[in-house]
This record gives C-alpha cells, structure tokens and sequence, in this order.
C-alpha cells in the first residue's frame, strides 16, 4: 500500500494515500482496530450538515472569510450525497465524545477542499471546526440523526402499517367471533373491534413518538467545551437560530442552557423510550396474529396467514 506522511500536533503519522481524511483519523483507526461496527453513515452525514451550519455562521460573523465557508458546503453536499462515504471507516469503538469521528469529517472536508481549491486551503481545526469542539457539534449531530431517522424511516414505515390494519379492519366488520381474556374463552366481539385495538395502538405510539422527537430539535450548538461558548465570534449564537434549519430543513432550535444540553441527554432517553413503547406494541401485536394464526388444525385457526416459505424441514 502506498502512503503518504501527515503531520499532526503529535509528529508524523503514515496515511494510505488513496485516502482524504488525514493524521488523526488513521491514529485513531490504528489504535482502535476493535470490531466492525463503523459510526453509521447517517452521523456522518448530520455532523456534515453541522459543519456546514458553522461555517455559514462563522462567515456571517466575519470569523471565516466568504470563499471558505462556500468551499466547506460545497463538500459536505457531497459527503450528504454519499460522495466520500468509504473515507469515514472509524469504528464506534474510540473516545466517548466522539473526538476522532469529529477530526475525521473536519480532514476529509479540509483535504477535499483543497483538492477543489489549492489557492485556499483549509485548515481541519482552526476553519473547519472553528468555534466549536466535538462536545457540542457531535450532539448536536446526533439529535439531528436521530430525528431525521424518527420523521424520515420510521414514520411513515408505521402509517403503512397503520393503513394495513385500517384495511383489514374494514374487511371485518359484521364479522363477529369468540374474544378471549388469558387465552380463555371470554364474550363475543366484533372481528374489526379486535383490529381497531392494533390500530388505536399504533397510533398512540405515533403520536408518542412524534411528541418526544420534538426534544430532540432543541441542541446545544454553540457551547462549545463546557457550555460556555468559548472561542465562538460575537453574534455566533444569533446567526445559527435561523441558519441551522436552513440548512437541515427541519426546524432545530439553539437551547438557551447549553450547560444542560452538553451535561445530560434526556432528549434521547424521551425518544428511547417511545421507541421501546412502539417496540413493545409491535411485539404485542405479532404475538396475537401469531396466536390467532397457529394450528391450523389445532390451534385457533381464526386467521389464514400468507404462506411464504416451508416452515419445517421434517414436517410438512
């Protein structure tokens, strides 16, 4: 393999030079060679958009000059269109903060930049990841992550099932069957009653899942290490209120305590637990259709499950 020699504060470091992330991405990779499970593309993509929001904001403030904050967006829509995916290979496995991921965005950004424009070079530190540090940035990230992956995948994966359920409830209505308490024999119910539990079900956990992704919007960009704000330019804060859901195109808001939004992260629990709510209804929901459906000779029988594939080697 060929390589090339990058310098950090640290001294020199061998890189593989068919990569554009730099010294402290290939330290980190040759210290933390545990497992495979890479941070997933999605952070990479939301911390992209967070170094993008910054060097907007810095430009507006006068902290970074007009021609490299445009070259730093011109590269995060790249990374944010899956460009450079195979130059982000850190595992989960590193510092708790997330440090060596944040330095890994802030080379690839600063060496791909310079690829665009070798007469404006880009330092990884003092413009990519000027006033900030991996404590409020890769948060800040993570909430944007997490909410796109709630709006974005996980609803409108749920109202498919839900229109599903809706459909086969208006198949059983006037059908009438046996309910059942504890797996006994119980009073009579309507078959579409039944189904309405499953419906009503998920649609509480939608909306559960809808409140509390709203915490999510709210981030402690801007605080920096500590919550203070140190080494941001004056207006900084200002400034990110309205380019932040500019350019995420959802509506993030700058927390006012940043010493809260660095020190806990009660957002995620929220939205974790109305994950595990609708995990819970799933599982709930699978059980009953898996009851109703077993036998069918002798079991309950009640309903006729699609046949996909044998589901026995020995038995028919």
């Amino acid at each position: 393999m060929e390589t090339r020699i990058e310098y950090d504060s640290m001294g020199p470091v061998e890189v593989d030079a068919r990569r554009i992330y730099g010294p402290q991405t290939q330290r980190s990779f040759n210290n933390f060679k545990i497992g495979d499970h890479r941070i997933p593309i999605e952070q990479i993509k939301a911390l992209a958009l967070v170094k993008k929001a910054c060097a907007l904001t810095n430009a507006k403030c006068g902290a970074v000059t007009e021609e490299k904050a445009k070259l730093i967006a011109q590269v995060v829509d790249e990374i944010v269109d899956g460009k450079w995916d195979e130059e982000f290979p850190l595992t989960v496995f590193q510092t708790g903060s997330g440090t060596q991921t944040n330095m890994n965005v802030n080379e690839v950004i600063a060496h791909r930049a310079k690829q665009l424009d070798e007469s404006n070079p880009l330092h990884p530190n003092d413009d990519v990841n000027r006033g900030q540090s991996t404590n409020d940035t890769f948060p800040t990230a993570m909430h944007i992550c997490a909410y796109f992956e709630i709006t974005k995948r996980v609803i409108p994966a749920l109202d498919g099932l839900i229109e599903s359920f809706e459909k086969l409830q208006k198949k059983g209505k006037g059908l009438q069957k046996v309910g059942r308490t504890h797996l006994q024999d119980a009073t009579f119910i309507m078959v579409d009653q039944e189904i309405s539990a499953f419906v009503e079900g998920l649609k509480t956990a939608k909306t559960m899942l809808l409140q509390n992704a709203d915490h999510l919007l709210d981030v402690a960009l801007g605080g920096t290490a500590v919550g203070t704000g140190v080494n941001t330019p004056k207006g900084y804060l200002d400034v990110m209120e309205t380019v932040l859901p500019e350019v995420t195109g959802a509506p993030f808001r700058v927390k006012n305590n940043k010493f809260q939004g660095l020190a806990l992260k009660d957002a995620f629990m929220m939205a974790h637990g109305a994950l595990n709510t609708l995990a819970t209804t799933l599982f709930k929901i699978a059980n009953d259709v898996r009851f109703l459906g077993s036998g069918p000779r002798c079991g309950y029988g009640e309903w006729h499950l699609p046949e996909n594939e044998p589901g026995s080697s020995i038995m028919p």
